[in-house]
């Protein structure tokens, strides 16, 4: 079953025994964002068609976030786009966009995923979440190990909104992020990415 399939989080929770809570997790990481990057997005959002359709919606307004903050992790950390993920039949598909572990053996191979983003189509964002929590069990389960957090987050482009999986338990940040407040945007963002980094390094240490 493609993950598409799951069109509410009470759906993937059920399914998949998962405990579901809110929280406010993220702490604002400060990100310094280029001037050339803020006057650029105003420029298309001002006068480009920006939400005529799903693509758009990622190219224009998604990707370019999730891309500047990747910059300062490329070392590390491989951002794919719509790449395939598949744990078993009932849990496949292709998520908009995943923040993976860079591969030692190089950035065509794919690695442990840490960080799931799906498009709220139409707005949905319950359908979106359900989608993307159950991208989040497959990464967990692919990955081999409870004890890493994999994130998520859905957004219409407009509006970002944050979740987490731990061990058994989906944490739900109550607090949705504006891309008309950028600088905090950013700064969510960063933190996810951040906190991706801060556990490869645990690996590592291990």
């Amino acid at each position: 079953m493609s993950f598409s399939n799951y069109k509410t989080i009470s759906s993937v929770l059920k399914e998949f025994q998962i405990t579901y809570t809110e929280a406010d997790f993220i702490v604002e990481t400060a990100f310094n964002i280029s001037q050339y990057f803020r006057e650029d997005l105003q420029l298309v959002m001002r006068e480009g068609v920006v939400s005529n359709s799903e693509y758009a919606i990622c190219e224009n307004l998604i990707y370019p976030v999730i891309k500047e903050v990747w910059k300062c992790y490329f070392q590390t950390l491989t951002l794919w786009s719509h790449q395939s993920l598949t744990y078993d039949e009932n849990l496949s598909g292709f998520p908009e966009y995943i923040l993976a572990k860079r591969s030692p053996l190089g950035k065509v191979v794919f690695d442990k995923p840490y960080l799931l983003l799906v498009e709220a189509k139409q707005d949905k964002f319950d359908e979106g979440w359900g989608q993307c929590l159950a991208e989040m069990v497959a990464a967990q389960r692919l990955n081999g190990d409870v004890s890493l957090i994999v994130f998520g987050i859905v957004s219409n482009g407009r509006m970002w909104q944050f979740g987490k999986l731990e061990s058994n338990t989906f944490i739900q940040h109550t607090i949705p992020y504006g891309i008309h407040e950028l600088d905090k945007l950013f700064a969510s963002v960063n933190y996810v990415f951040q906190q991706c980094t801060l556990q490869l390094d645990k690996l590592v240490a291990a």
